[in-house]
């Protein structure tokens, strides 16, 4: 099931029309399990200052601005019977399904559990951490490419409130065509602080599976890796760095380090991954790096607190009136491990040349109430890569007419952005 652009005013309407709720509905006692119901609606709303390549497409239609619904999430969750808590969650906008899994808690402690089913893979901060409470619009661009999210699979975690250690097994998505390949995920946690308005957040995790992409509309391809970086702008319909396809690739394996510190109503976090693509064949193996540093103030005084690893975003102390943010962020990517060789109109690349990238963003939320959030980012780029003219990706585009090939090309845009959500 499709949502079309058209659904975004009557969504917006629908949420300013709601009353204000409490972050789920309760809706009945089943079989022994308490089953509520929650749901998530963002519209989102971007304008872009192009420099080289318009943002808004390929389509180069001159259009400078994008809006869509982002997300239509909607989620039943159970507490029972027992130890069993289980979660059904579908976004019609997206049309896939979202957590869908069963956890058995041993011995009723919520911080060691089993878990089966569909369920984000223990690694990156960012990630998982609840959508409705990202501290900028978009996800940092490391996080975005590389941190592996929704999967089917069995995990183990054992720890307390202070520290975790996760393990998964898992494979593709539940929808076919997504993100596929077999492989395995670790996450070890530690908060040395772990008081009220005070928080030292450490972490450690380390994914490893079958190189596998996926293919718009058709079957998955098998020893094939790739990736591609929205500049931090989810409605960009054009990546500014690309690896391009990175072909007899056999596995991916990516390491994270993640932190945040929490005092009063401040937050700074980071996160910093390496990636390997190792090859089937003699060609040399890819690495790609990335990282991001942000900072948050809660200015009506609010703090975060801390569960399963992951910060959690409090209620207005003012409801009326709702919390304000303000939140900076540094993000950077690194997608080149080779080397361009020009000689005269002719260049050879050695290796895998996607490009470097790197955004400043400025952002405000205003949390009112329990249900709405409104938010507006500034987003500065940095950008470049080298383009050869004998690759029809780039000689073929009308967006780099004008463009000297064979080089180095930098692109530096500039973006605006808006979101409207309502949750319950």
């Amino acid at each position: 099931m499709k949502l079309s652009r058209r659904t975004l005013p009557l969504a917006v309407l629908a949420a300013l029309a709601a009353p204000a709720a409490h972050a789920e509905v309760p809706i009945d006692v089943i079989g022994g399990s308490e089953v509520s119901f929650e749901g998530l609606l963002q519209a989102d709303a971007n304008w872009f200052h192009s420099d080289i390549r318009n943002l808004n497409g390929d389509a180069q239609d001159g259009d400078k601005q994008d809006a869509e619904l982002r997300r239509a999430e909607l989620v039943l969750k159970g507490k029972g019977p027992g130890n069993i808590e289980w979660v059904i969650g579908y976004d019609a906008k997206a049309d896939k399904w979202l957590d869908t899994n069963l956890k058995y808690k041993l011995g009723g402690n919520a911080n060691h559990y089993l878990q089966f089913g569909q369920f984000k893979q223990p690694n990156s901060l960012e990630e998982l951490s609840s959508t409705k409470n990202n501290d900028f619009i978009s996800k940092a661009m490391v996080t975005n490419t590389w941190a592996v999210a929704r999967r089917v699979g069995a995990a183990y975690s054992v720890g307390d409130a202070g520290w975790s250690l996760t393990g998964s097994l898992f494979t593709r998505e539940l929808k076919r065509g997504l993100a596929a390949g077999e492989g395995y995920g670790l996450r070890g946690t530690w908060a040395p602080i772990n008081d009220t308005g005070s928080i030292l957040h450490l972490g450690l995790s380390y994914v490893n599976y079958d190189a596998e992409k996926p293919v718009i509309n058709g079957a998955n391809v098998k020893n094939r890796a790739g990736f591609s970086v929205r500049p931090d702008a989810d409605l960009a319909g054009a990546r500014l760095i690309d690896t391009g396809n990175i072909d007899n690739a056999d596995r991916i394996a990516t390491t994270g380090l993640e932190a945040f510190w929490v005092g009063g109503p401040v937050k700074l976090q980071g996160e910093y991954m390496s990636t390997k693509v190792s090859r089937t064949t003699s060609a040399p193996s890819f690495k790609g790096t990335g990282g991001y540093v942000s900072a948050v103030w809660n200015l009506t005084g609010e703090t975060w607190g801390y569960k399963a690893g992951v910060p959690t975003t409090p209620l207005p102390n003012e409801p009326e009136s709702g919390m304000w943010q303000l939140g900076l962020r540094y993000d950077t990517m690194d997608l080149n491990d080779g080397a361009a060789t020009v000689v005269g109109n002719t260049a050879t690349i050695a290796g895998v040349l996607g490009g470097e990238s790197s955004t400043w963003t400025l952002g405000a939320n205003w949390y009112l109430r329990s249900n709405f959030k409104l938010a507006m980012n500034y987003v500065k780029v940095d950008s470049s890569k080298f383009l050869g003219k004998t690759s029809a990706t780039y000689s073929r585009n009308p967006a780099y007419n004008g463009v000297t090939f064979n080089r180095v090309v930098d692109d530096n845009p500039d973006i605006i952005e808006f979101r409207a959500q309502f949750y319950w």
